[in-house]
């Protein structure tokens, strides 16, 4: 018997690796759009989840964007029944690009059909086929934007029942692993469309990496790593900072926050104004310093308006949100 290939062995031992802790029995879903990287993840899934005594569910999605979407879906669900996956899915969603982009409509329904979907199979895990040049292009892009440890982490490993397995795996890897076992795949135009901006970025990263170094991606990769470790240090400080100041009357204690170190004080204003139902995609960097000014710089100063038609004003001690009056 030949050597197994070592792009198909690395691909294989990523998906035990994420899949380990999971009970016999469970179901897992593998996200695939035909891409080579998450082609490469379903059938390493394939391969791999069987002989954890999982069961193995396929899941594609057809946004109806190009030409030919939903045969090159059934194609790819024909090929996962081949492969033992029980069951498959063909999820069609719409996509309004006026949400926020093309980019970010297209994303916002995927996650809603593959959570969905992991509700209908009470699955323990959906695999998504991110890989670690896919991290590298998420650092750069929330640099761009001038992010904060929040997007400069990236993408996680695992985020409720969403895991990504490839994320320490360059692409080339997935792509090798594809051709060595004769996987289908198919190539998203998208992805090499400058409209788009990581597409764009991703047309950039040979330059980049000639001008700063071969170890790029995977550097850009390990930062991600380090700040997200900061960050649950001290999200995990904030979380009971904000036990403490938060009241049950939609109100939090300034002299709770007023010595805080910043770092600790902006979490806990993100946190509360999610509590108060502004929409987390909404909440930016300008909004935050606002209130962080009814905490330093109080002076008299008026609400301060956030997304999702709140406010939020400083009543002698206290920080008090609610419905914009």
């Amino acid at each position: 018997m030949p050597p197994l290939p070592r792009a198909v062995a690395q691909t294989r031992l990523a998906v035990r690796r994420a899949l380990s802790d999971l009970d016999p029995g469970r179901m897992v879903i593998a996200a695939c759009s035909g891409g080579p990287d998450s082609m490469a993840l379903a059938a390493a899934t394939a391969f791999v989840a069987p002989r954890l005594g999982l069961r193995a569910g396929f899941a594609t999605i057809d946004h109806g964007l190009q030409e030919g979407s939903a045969a090159r879906a059934a194609e790819f669900a024909e090929w996962s029944r081949h492969q033992g996956f029980d069951p498959v899915e063909i999820i069609t969603v719409e996509v309004d690009p006026s949400d926020g982009g093309p980019e970010n409509a297209a994303r916002s329904v995927r996650y809603a059909a593959l959570d969905d979907a992991a509700e209908r199979h009470d699955a323990a895990a959906v695999l998504l086929g991110h890989t670690r040049d896919d991290q590298a292009e998420t650092v750069l892009l929330a640099l761009a934007r001038g992010g904060g440890p929040r997007g400069i982490s990236g993408m996680p490993e695992r985020r409720g029942h969403y895991r990504r397995p490839l994320l320490d795996l360059p692409r080339e890897v997935l792509t090798k692993a594809c051709a060595e076992q004769d996987l289908p795949t198919w190539d998203d135009p998208h992805n090499a469309d400058p409209a788009y901006r990581r597409s764009a970025l991703r047309a950039l990263m040979p330059a980049l990496t000639e001008v700063l170094g071969p170890g790029l991606s995977a550097n850009l990769a390990r930062t991600a790593r380090l700040v997200a470790d900061d960050n649950r240090v001290l999200n995990g400080l904030a979380a009971r900072l904000t036990a403490r100041a938060a009241g049950s009357d939609a109100s939090l204690d300034v002299a709770a926050l007023a010595g805080q170190p910043r770092a600790l004080r902006t979490r806990v204003l993100h946190t509360w104004a999610r509590l108060l139902g502004v929409p987390g995609s909404g909440l930016n960097h300008g909004h935050v310093s606002e209130l962080d000014r009814l905490i330093t710089d109080w002076h008299g100063q008026g609400p301060v308006q956030l997304p999702g038609s709140r406010e939020v004003r400083r009543v002698g001690t206290r920080l008090v949100g609610g419905p914009v009056l």
